[in-house]
């Protein structure tokens, strides 16, 4: 049986429905979670005086955008932690994995239904921080948030942090049978990537172009590893019999 794209979307549909019925999820992980990720940079932002040096300036920022960060990372994680033991708690999961759908269409299906809202809810966060640094910060704050750096690391590193979340919170999903520890082990299992863009955010490492690109590379690098590793390690019979 060949891969197919139709099932992939089926189960990407299903997911969202899923999440959609899930208060936990509609509430918490998608609304109240971003906002707090949102309002805690800008009070950390507005809250610079207007004469400061340029060190203390690029530390505020830093701390303000790694913010930004979170979201990719915590947001992913606690939607895919829920995707496979979520399933087995519903006692919906059997019925799909006794069906013609592949592990590789099953797990893709999951992790872009985790990865397109996630995705959504970073970027909407990141240009509301700017919108709101463009409109009420000053002209000192607007120049040092506004630099190609920083923009560039939000943009490259939020599909990648959210994308090594999913894999690590479906490979935790696949192996737990408690949603909440499943999901606390996903959040702190997704924050490891923080640390060098933690790093550049704060600017103790420089962020230029070329190290952003290549640190880039090298985290897509190792979420293709994940991917392969987790569908490798996934035994859908194990899921259906019920074996530890």
């Amino acid at each position: 049986m060949s891969f197919s794209w139709r099932r992939v979307y089926a189960i990407f549909l299903k997911e969202l429905r899923d999440y959609r019925r899930n208060r936990f999820v509609v509430v918490f992980t998608m609304s109240i979670l971003p906002l707090i990720f949102i309002i805690v940079p800008m009070i950390q932002l507005f809250s610079i005086p207007v004469q400061v040096s340029s060190a203390t300036l690029d530390t505020r920022i830093g701390v303000s955008l790694l913010y930004m960060l979170l979201v990719p990372a915590v947001v992913p994680s606690a939607l895919s932690a829920y995707s496979v033991v979520g399933e087995r708690e519903q006692g919906t999961l059997e019925p799909i994995l006794t069906t013609p759908v592949r592990s590789e269409e099953f797990l893709i299906g999951k992790a872009l239904a985790a990865f397109v809202p996630a995705l959504v809810v970073a970027y909407l966060i990141f240009a509301i921080f700017l919108l709101g640094t463009a409109l009420f910060a000053h002209a000192g704050i607007r120049s040092a948030v506004f630099t190609s750096a920083h923009i560039l690391v939000q943009l490259l590193f939020t599909p990648l942090i959210a994308a090594w979340s999913i894999w690590v919170g479906i490979a935790i999903s696949s192996r737990m049978s408690d949603i909440r520890a499943a999901q606390q082990l996903s959040v702190f299992a997704s924050l490891p990537p923080l640390a060098v863009t933690a790093l550049m955010s704060l600017n103790v490492i420089t962020p230029t172009t070329g190290l952003a690109v290549a640190l880039g590379a090298g985290l897509l690098a190792i979420d293709l590893l994940a991917w392969r590793a987790v569908a490798a390690l996934f035994d859908r019979e194990r899921l259906v019999s019920g074996r530890r």
